[in-house]
């Protein structure tokens, strides 16, 4: 009886031993077809994204996260064809993804925000923007920070959420306003404000005649009279402009008498006289 036992143990155990090498072969036979497979349809992939209008640093993130999709794949294939229970391994990848999410929920946003960017380019490197985060010349830009160099010199990360922000690019277009206030004395005739103005903007260097140049009255305050004085420019000479006219306007002024007003308060003093007897 015993050896009948034995017998059978030793059947058991071959049996075993057949399954398993058969099994391994498969897994293995799986595995190379699952490699030749990853690496064509990658190689497929980037052809195809090669061909769109997508900027080379997106393309790199979809074929990563395809590939690295595509080999959570294997192995859910290789283990099962090893016998391994594919159900636990997803529950246990499903875990461990959860709980990466967690812990990196602010990387992953600014990921996200990152990949908007590249996709719709609000802006490129070397465009002067003003986000919530602050603004400046964009130097360099990654999957999770845009890097800013500020007009004081600093340079300034800001994290790719922006996206879900107000962002101005003040170098998109290729001409910007100018506009100054200016308040003049309520003595001043008008025309003579209007005048002197339009002179400024004459002698300003980089300023365009189309369109022309304009000056309006803006408000009455209460010791002076605030006017707008327009017009339009380079963006790349917007800066030099912008502080040249402000130095002409003073010199305009002075050379045709108008008054620059500020805020002021006027005191009368009334002298009582003493009624008489």
């Amino acid at each position: 009886m015993d050896n009948a036992l034995n017998e059978k143990l030793d059947l058991s155990a071959l049996h075993l031993g057949i399954i398993s090498v058969g099994a391994l072969l498969g897994a293995v036979v799986t595995l190379v077809v699952c490699i030749l497979a990853v690496r064509i349809i990658t190689v497929l992939l980037r052809r195809v994204l090669g061909k769109t209008t997508l900027e080379q640093r997106v393309s790199k993130y979809i074929v990563s996260t395809v590939r690295f999709v595509l080999w959570v794949v294997t192995v859910l294939i290789v283990a099962q064809q090893l016998g391994i229970p594919v159900t636990s391994l997803v529950a246990l990848f499903s875990v461990i993804s959860l709980a990466v999410s967690l812990a990196v929920q602010n990387v992953l946003a600014n990921v996200a925000g990152g990949l908007v960017l590249l996709v719709t380019k609000p802006f490129t490197v070397g465009d002067y923007i003003d986000t919530p985060s602050g603004e400046g010349t964009v130097r360099e830009m990654s999957l999770t920070y845009t890097f800013l160099e500020t007009m004081e010199g600093q340079r300034l990360a800001v994290p790719n959420s922006l996206s879900s922000g107000k962002i101005i690019n003040y170098s998109t277009l290729a001409t910007r306003r100018l506009q100054h206030k200016i308040t003049a004395s309520y003595d001043d005739a008008t025309a003579d404000v209007r005048r002197a103005c339009l002179t400024a903007v004459g002698r300003t260097a980089n300023v365009l005649a189309d369109p022309a140049p304009v000056v309006y009255v803006s408000s009455y305050g209460e010791s002076s009279i605030e006017y707008i004085v327009r017009c339009w420019t380079k963006t790349e000479d917007y800066w030099p402009a912008y502080y040249q006219l402000l130095e002409e306007i003073r010199n305009a002024f002075n050379e045709a008498g108008v008054e620059m007003c500020y805020n002021h308060l006027n005191v009368h003093i009334i002298e009582k006289k003493e009624e008489t007897e």
